[in-house]
């Protein structure tokens, strides 16, 4: 969609007032950037065609000149030989040579005019374009920066987690971080007490050898 209409637009508009408005500022600018170099194509484009026609319309006249030139001559002959309706005719004819070369000086001084409007327009425009294309750059700047503020908190987030994850492995290794052990039934208390009952037993049993063996 068009944001401009014609050339004053753009040397009118205000483009803080666009980006403010804006979603995304940085596809306005672009926006803004795309339609003024098209404006300054056109604008360069039809300054091309009006010099070309100039130069077309000056042959026209050179050869307007020379025609007249030719009718000049041939009334004079036609007067030399008594024939002053001829002579009428030739100068009729150059006359209306006349009135066109004419006609093609006025266009011309009018093309001029449009050539003169369109250099002011293309001076203009460039100036506009140039100053698009800072505020595109610190757009873009503006944008990277921002992007690199948010991978260096990524960054910091991602090493405070793999930090939280090696605590909590650390901690699971010590010792004193396992979990208790479940309390003991009725029954593992009582088959604990036949096992003591047992050790000691075997114990008693030990020192009496021994003691019969020193004997």
């Amino acid at each position: 969609m068009s944001i401009f209409t014609r050339t004053r637009d753009i040397v009118a508009a205000n483009f803080a007032d666009l980006l403010d408005k804006a979603e995304d500022p940085g596809k306005m600018i672009r926006m803004i950037i795309m339609e003024m170099e098209e404006t300054l194509v056109e604008v360069s484009g039809s300054a091309a065609r009006a010099i070309a026609e100039q130069k077309d319309m000056r042959r026209q006249i050179g050869k307007l000149e020379r025609l007249q030139q030719s009718w000049a001559e041939r009334a004079e002959f036609a007067l030399s030989k008594g024939r002053d309706d001829l002579a009428k005719g030739a100068l009729t004819e150059k006359s209306r040579a006349a009135d066109l070369a004419e006609q093609f000086e006025t266009e011309i001084a009018l093309l001029d005019d449009g050539l003169r409007a369109s250099e002011a327009d293309v001076d203009r425009l460039q100036a506009r374009l140039r100053e698009a294309r800072t505020r595109q750059n610190a757009i873009s700047s503006r944008l990277e920066s921002a992007h690199d503020r948010v991978r260096m908190l990524e960054a910091r987030a991602g090493s405070k987690v793999d930090e939280a994850v090696s605590r909590y492995e650390l901690l699971d290794r010590r010792p004193d971080a396992l979990p208790p052990m479940p309390a003991l039934s009725l029954e593992d208390e009582i088959a604990g007490l036949r096992h003591a009952d047992l050790v000691e037993a075997e114990l008693a049993a030990m020192k009496a050898a021994r003691d019969a063996n020193k004997s």
